[in-house]
């Protein structure tokens, strides 16, 4: 199982962080020891001092596919989750600073909460997905899928002209703008279509 993770997918987000945006897709990856899941909580790690949530939609691959061409890709996901993509915001900067790999900073262990799947046939338009992220209680970030730079289907593509797309892979599709940081004590709670679905206590 594969986690995928694009960075940058939303303009908004990537301007607010002073990023360019993209003009092809930032994909970097997690391990499956960044999976949290059944609403775990998660533990703040003792080597950043500035870990910030980013809310996401998640696709999840329904079959293996190569080279998928742009007219089939929305046959290889069929749900799509909430998920957190923990960022050690201040070791990312120090690593980007050095232009070495963002993997310390998102990819260690636990930095990727996801709740249960929701299949594509439940949602009211699946094209337009939208979602939400509260912070003890607060919103933080609200976000559309009509607004993402690379669609689901463009991104299925990209993807599997270098990887092998496995049933069961996950994609962490991007966050938009709104990334914050997070403390001990802190709640966070996941919203697709306005029902909750994931709930993220920080430890």
């Amino acid at each position: 199982m594969k986690i995928f993770c694009i960075g940058r997918n939303y303009a908004d987000h990537a301007k607010e962080l002073n990023n360019p945006v993209p003009t092809e897709p930032l994909v970097f990856m997690k391990p499956p020891t960044a999976l949290v899941v059944n609403d775990k909580p998660f533990y703040y790690p003792d080597f950043t001092k500035d870990l910030h949530y980013e809310g996401e939609i998640v696709l999840r691959i329904c079959k293996n596919g190569r080279s998928v061409q742009p007219e089939f890709a929305a046959r290889y996901y069929d749900a799509v989750a909430f998920g957190i993509d923990f960022t050690a915001r201040d070791v990312q900067d120090q690593l980007k600073k050095k232009g070495q790999p963002w993997e310390i900073a998102k990819a260690f262990d636990r930095s990727a909460p996801l709740s249960a799947f929701v299949p594509l046939s439940e949602l009211p338009n699946p094209a337009d997905i939208h979602f939400q992220l509260r912070k003890n209680g607060e919103l933080v970030q609200d976000g559309h899928t009509r607004d993402l730079i690379f669609s689901f289907d463009t991104l299925i593509v990209y993807l599997s002209r270098f990887f092998t797309l496995q049933k069961g892979d996950f994609v962490f599709t991007g966050t938009p703008v709104g990334v914050g940081p997070v403390q001990i004590g802190d709640v966070l709670e996941g919203a697709i279509e306005g029902k909750t679905l994931l709930r993220c206590a920080i430890k």
